[in-house]
């Protein structure tokens, strides 16, 4: 349909009966997948087509043919019909034809959604996600791009084309996550998941954007945005983990962390505390304990984080954990030092924060069996012997 010209034309330059040769500037294609050249093609206009790039000569809505081969192509006499200039002679009718060039080689754009996704989670309720990230893309079909594109949405720049594709892959990524949603994976998990959802949304392309003759090769560097008290909970969530800590120590420790910092915090949480590990593990142990204790009979251990939950609490505060599940157990039975008073879980040998010996949890031995009982018992249990 296209004859070539061997002799060499410079680009843009005057020809016969005021045609020229036209060529993509290379300083224009850096970042753009689309060019349309800004005029009408007449006879005896020269073609330039390099390596990297597609002419795709369109007309009436749709595309008449492409050239992906490097070389320089001259419209005459024999394919005047792609031209249109002597149904114009004869009609006085233009006909539009047109030339895009459209890339070859990979593409890389950004995404980002302009509107947040509303993942409803059991523990934190509605909770408004958004999404950014970057991806590769490469025009797979230059007939079938053109045709989508310019003929259907009205595109004339790659600004169009971006836009579009950008507002595609967030729409994918939105449907992955609900599916994930509906698999049971709450907003905590999603940090978790990222590669997942990558991968997920990445087998969706192909149904979904080959239809406008694109192929998207990669999607990376996914980052789903939380707010703020979300995001707190999910780190406070991987501290305790990293700790192996619940929620109660974990709370206790982060108060002696700010006690530390105040000049006078250490001398008002109790007279004879040094500032360091060991003092600091040992007030955190006795505020949980005393908490517990202040629970016990009342509340229940999470198995999963072992956070103690208030009665009645259907998930754990901390993990999510549902509650109402019967592998829960009570809260352990606590006892009080006879020197500080601190609570404490009964079978302790020595006080956490005053170092005080247990005696309540010593045994004494019965000098006529050799029974066994616990210390303060007043006559053995097994031979009614006197202790």
């Amino acid at each position: 349909m296209f004859g070539k010209k061997s002799e060499k034309v410079p680009y843009k330059g005057g020809s016969v009966a005021g045609s020229i040769t036209i060529a993509w500037e290379t300083q224009f294609k850096e970042s753009n997948a689309m060019w349309k050249v800004p005029r009408l093609i007449r006879l005896n206009d020269n073609i330039v087509v390099r390596e990297d790039e597609t002419a795709v000569f369109f007309r009436d809505g749709k595309v008449l043919t492409y050239f992906d081969k490097p070389d320089r192509y001259a419209l005459t006499d024999f394919n005047a019909p792609v031209v249109g200039g002597l149904l114009k002679f004869f009609t006085g009718v233009q006909q539009q034809a047109e030339v895009y060039y459209i890339q070859k080689r990979i593409l890389d754009g950004k995404y980002g959604s302009q509107s947040p996704y509303q993942f409803m989670d059991p523990t934190f309720g509605i909770v408004n996600l958004r999404v950014f990230g970057e991806f590769r893309w490469q025009i797979s079909d230059p007939a079938l791009f053109i045709n989508q594109f310019v003929g259907t949405f009205n595109a004339v720049g790659s600004g169009d084309v971006e836009a579009r594709l950008k507002d595609q892959i967030v729409v994918l990524i939105y449907n992955v996550i609900g599916k994930m949603k509906d698999n049971g994976v709450k907003v905590t998990d999603i940090p978790s998941n990222l590669l997942n959802i990558e991968q997920a949304a990445l087998g969706l392309a192909p149904q979904n954007f080959q239809q406008y003759g694109i192929t998207i090769s990669k999607l990376q560097g996914i980052n789903i945005s939380l707010p703020d008290e979300v995001q707190k909970a999910i780190d406070t969530r991987s501290e305790m983990s990293v700790l192996g800590v619940n929620y109660l120590q974990y709370q206790a420790g982060q108060a002696m962390v700010d006690a530390s910092k105040n000049p006078g915090g250490m001398a008002g949480l109790g007279a004879g505390l040094g500032v360091g590990m060991g003092a600091g593990a040992g007030m955190g142990y006795a505020m949980s304990g005393g908490m517990a204790g202040q629970m016990q009979g009342q509340g229940v251990t999470c198995p999963k984080c072992g956070t103690i939950a208030t009665a009645g609490s259907r998930f754990c505060p901390s993990c999510g954990n549902d509650l109402s599940k019967p592998q829960n157990k009570p809260v352990q039975p606590m006892t009080k030092c006879p020197s500080c008073g601190t609570d404490m879980p009964e079978g302790t040998k020595f006080c956490p924060n005053c170092g005080q010996k247990m005696a309540q949890n010593e045994k004494v031995k019965c000098q006529k069996c050799g029974t066994e009982s616990a210390s303060g018992t007043k006559f053995c249990p097994n031979c009614g012997e006197k202790l």
